[in-house]
Parts: C-alpha cells; sequence; structure tokens
C-alpha cells in the first residue's frame, strides 16, 4: 500500500510539474507580445529610390502610420497596395530597421512604349504592363508599338493579344527585354507587329530592321550593332535578319 501512495503523489507531482512549465511559457509569449506591442512600433517611413512619386504619395499608398506594429506588419499587403495604386513602380523592398524604422525601396519603370488603339494611345511598361494613357503628342516621344490589337486593355492589366498572335506577344516582350538588357532602348523608333512572320524595328533613325517572330533577340540586337560597324554613319535602309544566320543589308 505505501508503495502505491508513493506512486500516485510522484503521478501528481509530474501533473504539476508539467502544468508549472506549460504555464512558465505561456507568461513569457504573453510578455514577449506586450513587449512587441508596446515597444516596436512604427516611428519613421523611409522611402528611397522614387522620383515620380513623391514620399508622401508612397506613404499614403502604403497604408503604413505612426503608431502600426512594426514587427506584426504585413510586408506582402503593402507590397500588393503599392503595386496597385502606384502603377509606375516597377519593384519594391520592404524592411525593418529596429526599433521603429521602416524602410520602403522601389524601382520606377523609367522606360515605355506607345500604342495606339483606336483614339486611345497606351502606355506601356517593357514588361508589358498598361500603366497610363497619353496624347498623340506625348505619344511622339516615345518609342510606337504598332500593328496589334489589344484585348480588353485596361491601366493596371498586362497586355493580351488574339489567341493567334500569341507567338507576337511572347516576341515583342522578349525584344523589350533585349533592348533593356542591351541598353539601346533610346535607338528604338518603332516596332511594327503587322506581318504574321516578321517583326520590323525602326532602329537608330537609319534602318528597319527585320527579324522573325520567336528568335533569340540577344543575339540579334548584338547582330545588328555588328553590321551597323561596318557601315558608314551616313548609310541607310534595311537590315533582314530573317535568315538564320545571314544580314541581309538593302542599303537606301
Amino acid at each position: 500500500m505505501a508503495r502505491k501512495r508513493n506512486s500516485g503523489r510522484r503521478h501528481r507531482r509530474g501533473r504539476f510539474a508539467f502544468l508549472y512549465k506549460l504555464l512558465t511559457v505561456l507568461a513569457i509569449c504573453a510578455v514577449i507580445v506586450v513587449a512587441m506591442t508596446l515597444f516596436f512600433k512604427v516611428g519613421t517611413i523611409v522611402v528611397d529610390g522614387n522620383s515620380r512619386y513623391t514620399d508622401q504619395e508612397v506613404e499614403e499608398a502604403s497604408s503604413v502610420r505612426m503608431g502600426d506594429n512594426l514587427l506584426l506588419l504585413n510586408k506582402y499587403a503593402v507590397d500588393r497596395l503599392l503595386r496597385e495604386q502606384l502603377l509606375y513602380i516597377e519593384d519594391i523592398h520592404i524592411s525593418r530597421k529596429l526599433p521603429d524604422t521602416l524602410l520602403i525601396e522601389v524601382t520606377e519603370i523609367t522606360t515605355t512604349y506607345a500604342l495606339p488603339q483606336g483614339e486611345t494611345v497606351w502606355v506601356m511598361s517593357d514588361t508589358g504592363k498598361l500603366v497610363d494613357t497619353c496624347t498623340a503628342e506625348e505619344a511622339e516621344e516615345k518609342p510606337i508599338i504598332d500593328g496589334c490589337e489589344l484585348l480588353d486593355p485596361a491601366v493596371g492589366s498586362y497586355i493580351t493579344l488574339d489567341t493567334e498572335r500569341q507567338t507576337q506577344q511572347e516576341s515583342l516582350l522578349a525584344l523589350l527585354k533585349a533592348l533593356k538588357a542591351a541598353d539601346t532602348v533610346d535607338q528604338v523608333q518603332a516596332i511594327h507587329l503587322d506581318s504574321v512572320t516578321e517583326l520590323v524595328m525602326d532602329y537608330a533613325n537609319r534602318f528597319a530592321v527585320k527579324m522573325p517572330y520567336g528568335a533569340d533577340y540577344d543575339k540579334m540586337l548584338l547582330f545588328v550593332q555588328t553590321v551597323m560597324d561596318t557601315l558608314e554613319t551616313n548609310e541607310t535602309g534595311i537590315i533582314d535578319l530573317t535568315t538564320e544566320g545571314e544580314a541581309h543589308v538593302l542599303k537606301g
């Protein structure tokens, strides 16, 4: 009987020890939550990388307010709000600087193209995002993209062409990416998508460059530069790259 009583006491002591540890953990968690609520509040918002938008516009679009809890802040929600409201923002990085600073670093869209569609001229980024509309006069300051019809265009959406012209759409975006990587966007006056077999780029105010859809446009742009380096600076005409591995130059 004595052994049974001793076993019961040890069992009760074990249960009390577990409850004590559990209550201790809960108390520590409560202290941490209180500390987070009391001490880590937004006291400063620093915006970096912006030029089109003011610091105040970025702050207001973020919906973050002074006194919000810094550690519990949903960075993904802030990112989404900024992209929805400030369409010329291309990339966003949000970080916390304890004890009270929120840093919002943005990269703004600097390269845009004009897409005339009826009476409306859409402004598009090099990723295909429609960020604005502009007047015909303003469009003259941008490279023009024509020969295609957008499906249900709207500011904030990405361009969509008819399913039969998906190759043209993919090729256009690939070319724009290559132009940005080569830092030669300023050489482009227009890109024409009228043909179903090739796109034509007005380039350097001197040449019409013909390229097939679905090509390696990074390589194509290097090819264009190589050809231009062999010509006199006053020569104009057509650079035809539609035959793989060959460049045909028809001087104007």
